[in-house]
């Protein structure tokens, strides 16, 4: 019985292996993210570095990425958020209730624990006709009641935005066409112009808003500019 040769050749074993790895340390963990990084900063720096959005003063205000929480009458406010105690960056969550959960249609309300309180569509509903002059019955755009993956989602609908339009005149004195002209400019389209819909960011269009400065000229609502539904042509 013939006894194998055990005298193998050490270093013609690990050095092709020692040099591979080494080879894709280089490659993977610098080269190729060092290429990447080049290339994102030479075509589309401005998505690569976070879509920052800064002021007139070159300082940080906010992401094109990340919704921000607006609540004052004079400007537009974003779908409700459940991240944290909303649109909390470090707290990114969905609610992960069904379409047929209670708690997502009707809320939890309970005076013995108002720490645990939820509003559920209806809620949120009720709130939003009321805070924008619309009657009972109105119809109104699902985004507007209901509550991103994220909880941190930018943008809302057009018709969302158009809904909140004769608020937010009236708050700024601001002529209601010049409103509706804002989130035209503002609004996006849909992805490869399929997917999707028009869509507007909230953080822009207010900031936009700041920018235009109150009007004193009053205006009855038209729709001038805009489809059928409100929707932008």
């Amino acid at each position: 019985m013939s006894i194998p040769n055990t005298n193998l050749d050490t270093p013609k074993i690990w050095r092709p292996a020692i040099m591979l790895t080494l080879f894709f340390i280089v490659a993977m963990g610098v080269v190729f993210p060092a290429l990447i990084w080049a290339i994102s900063q030479a075509v589309f720096p401005y998505q690569a570095n976070g879509s920052l959005i800064k002021n007139a003063k070159g300082d940080v205000i906010g992401s094109e990425l990340i919704g921000q929480n607006f609540a004052k009458p004079e400007y537009f406010h974003p779908r409700p958020s459940a991240a944290g105690g909303g649109y909390d960056g470090a707290n990114s969550s969905g609610t992960n209730l069904g379409p047929t959960s209670d708690k997502l249609i009707n809320g939890i309300h309970d005076p013995k624990n108002p720490s645990g309180d939820f509003d559920g569509i209806q809620d949120l509903a009720k709130k939003y006709r009321e805070e924008n002059g619309l009657s009972q019955d109105a119809q109104i755009p699902a985004d507007a009641v209901t509550r991103s993956a994220s909880g941190l989602d930018p943008d809302i609908s057009v018709g969302n935005a158009l809904l909140q339009v004769s608020r937010i005149a009236a708050t700024r004195h601001m002529d209601l066409i010049e409103v509706q002209s804002l989130i035209k400019e503002v609004s996006s389209s849909p992805l490869v112009s399929i997917y999707g819909e028009r869509r507007v960011n909230v953080f822009r269009l207010n900031l936009a808003l700041d920018q235009s400065g109150p009007q004193r000229a009053g205006g009855a609502l038209r729709r001038q500019g805009f489809g059928k539904d409100g929707h932008l042509p």
